[in-house]
């Protein structure tokens, strides 16, 4: 059984949506810990009804990154985690803290990496005229918004599109993508051979959603 500990900022709507697949799923694994950076993070209230350990680390606490990222990395490690899931977790991590967690922890990304990395992906893949948009779930590594990719969603961009119509479209990709990427982790079922990561036994790494003629996620 291995302890996922999730990291989150706000709401965090993909942390809800693996917890109830973890539940629903009965996966080898169960969410430790739901911590965040901010002490009115709302998630935190879903997860403490869920039974689910919960804590704080505020960031505002703490003079420089390096201090906090300490803090945080305690706060981790004592629910013993086999792997470090962000969602929505809004801080910028130091290179010591990600080597810690070197193959164990997993991001998802607003965008098709390596396009778009950084903030505002939705307005940057508009300006860029795009035709596909998407996200992606990846291992952490040191460089920001970087590392292996575990899987990927995409969804066809729409004439009169906005950045906040395609965030709301592709959060639905998301709260399918990122459990099943972590349910892929939690099963022992990622490689990750000079740099790709390869899934065993063999499943799609990636989904469609189509918006027409027959809206729906497919693989």
């Amino acid at each position: 059984m291995k302890n996922i500990v999730i990291l989150i900022s706000g709401r965090g709507s993909n942390m809800e949506a693996i917890v109830r697949a973890c539940a629903a799923e009965q996966w080898p694994g169960r969410v430790a810990a739901v911590l965040s950076n901010r002490p009115d993070a709302s998630g935190l209230a879903f997860a403490a009804e869920h039974g689910i350990a919960t804590g704080v680390v505020d960031h505002k606490q703490y003079p420089d990154r390096a201090g906090f990222d300490a803090a945080m990395r305690n706060a981790i490690d004592a629910h013993q985690p086999d792997l470090v899931v962000l969602a929505g977790f809004m801080r910028i991590l130091t290179p010591e803290f990600v080597e810690h967690y070197a193959g164990r922890m997993l991001n998802i990304h607003p965008s098709l990496l390596p396009s778009f990395p950084g903030l505002h992906t939705h307005r940057q893949a508009l300006e860029a005229g795009v035709k596909f948009h998407g996200a992606t779930v990846h291992f952490v590594t040191p460089e920001l918004d970087h590392g292996p990719i575990v899987l990927q969603a995409a969804l066809d961009v729409l004439p009169g599109d906005t950045p906040e119509s395609l965030a709301t479209r592709l959060l639905d990709c998301e709260h399918v993508m990122y459990p099943r990427a972590v349910r892929w982790f939690v099963e022992d079922r990622l490689q990750v051979r000079d740099g790709v990561v390869q899934v065993q036994p063999a499943e799609p790494q990636w989904l469609l959603a189509l918006s027409a003629p027959a809206a729906g996620i497919s693989q």
